[in-house]
């Protein structure tokens, strides 16, 4: 039954009675031909309502039940919802969409999903890394909880849990990560506190201060042959080492980029962490090295390809990198304290050592540059200072290689 009223006002919303005879509920809406109406229940619950078409369909959404939603409120989502129909979008189905984010943005799984997409995928170069964590050990045990029951201790317990299996630079990176997130979630009003506020960091780092001695460089390239990884993670390892460049960079490299005949590796701004592209001059060893690696990766256009578990066309991960390290610990028992970083650093100390300028290894390193001078107006390549630097190492360690 439908029954139309001139316009509604508070007065005759308080007056309004079911009729003692009425069995079904009543529909009233007024004459303004814009849908905006109440229903009536037996029970005498008012319901206010907008009636539209959409999609050749007739459609009705329920603004909210009176006296919980005033009549002026109602009218206010009734005038948003008429917004949301111009813009040829059904309302009702934008209202639960909106309704579904807002639940799904109270939980752990639906902020990583937020964090990742809104803050980290403009900002970080490394966005995946985070979202990597955050899938791995936070999605997978706190994903269904709320963001403001997550407390320090959960925290805490999170932490020792990731130390404990033996990756205690994981847990550094677990609390970082975990920190911005629930920081963006403060300024979007998901969360009031930070859980990670007063939560020290489980592990001591002093990687950038580690370097690899020519002994300890020997006794790594020997027993690489032994360790319990692939034959393509191997040859990262030494192919970082001998060309002194990122992790990340190694591991996510393009045969296109790679030019056999001018000895140039180019690494693509987008791939560089200081956003600018990069050229990496090839020694004699690296192109050893680059020979090994296609043989490897065969038809694929990394250098580095996923294992063939993994479905996607994609390259080796630096957690699994980093895995096949940990893994391998007894195999390099003599070497302490060493991660994929620790070879770069080593490039660069032993290419010092050799009076090599710490301009041109700041070079090879593709450090940001500094200065006005150095990022607007200084535009030389230094190819053939780097080609020089790269071969003496690659003589070098050619050298510490062969000492028995």
């Amino acid at each position: 039954m439908k029954v139309k009223n001139n316009r509604f006002t508070d007065k005759y919303l308080q007056n309004l009675k079911a009729p003692s005879e009425q069995k079904k509920a009543v529909d009233i809406r007024e004459r303004s031909g814009e849908g905006f109406g109440i229903t009536l229940f037996p029970s005498g619950k008012i319901s206010f309502i907008y009636i539209y078409h959409f999609g050749r369909r007739k459609r009705r959404m329920t603004l909210g039940s009176y006296p919980n939603m005033t009549l002026a409120e109602a009218k206010n989502k009734h005038r948003e919802a008429l917004a949301i129909l111009e813009k040829e979008k059904d309302p009702a189905e934008e209202v639960k969409k909106e309704k579904f984010e807002t639940q799904n943005a109270s939980a752990i799984a639906g902020l990583i999903e937020e964090y990742i997409n809104i803050w980290a995928k403009p900002r970080k170069r490394s966005w995946e890394e985070d979202q990597r964590i955050l899938y791995k050990d936070i999605r997978s045990i706190w994903g269904k909880r709320k963001v403001i029951d997550i407390t320090k201790r959960d925290v805490v317990l999170l932490l020792e849990s990731i130390t404990k299996r033996g990756a205690p630079i994981a847990a550094n990176r677990t609390l970082a990560c975990i920190r911005r997130m629930f920081n963006f979630a403060i300024e979007r009003d998901i969360a009031t506190a930070n859980p990670c506020a007063t939560v020290k960091a489980p592990a001591k780092e002093n990687r950038r201060e580690r370097f690899l001695s020519s002994d300890e460089i020997n006794t790594l390239w020997h027993k690489l042959q032994d360790a319990p990884m692939s034959e393509s993670t191997k040859l990262a390892l030494k192919l970082q080492l001998t060309t002194a460049q990122r992790k990340g960079e190694i591991i996510s490299a393009e045969w296109k980029d790679i030019c056999l005949i001018s000895r140039i590796w180019t690494i693509p701004a987008e791939k560089a962490k200081n956003g600018k592209s990069h050229r990496v001059t090839l020694s004699d060893l690296a192109i050893s090295l680059i020979n090994e690696i296609k043989q490897i990766s065969e038809t694929s256009r990394w250098l580095f390809p996923a294992a063939q578990t993994v479905k996607e066309d994609t390259h080796m991960t630096g957690e699994a990198v980093d895995h096949a390290l940990r893994r391998s610990r007894n195999v390099f028992s003599t070497i302490e304290n060493f991660s994929p970083h620790t070879l770069r650093a080593t490039a660069a100390t032993h290419m010092a050592s050799m009076r090599i300028s710490s301009e041109i290894i700041s070079r090879i390193l593709n450090h940001a540059k500094r200065g006005i001078t150095e990022q607007h107006y200084n535009k030389y390549d230094y190819d053939d200072e780097k080609r020089n630097a790269l071969e003496k190492w690659a003589f070098r360690l050619e050298e510490i290689i062969a000492k028995k």
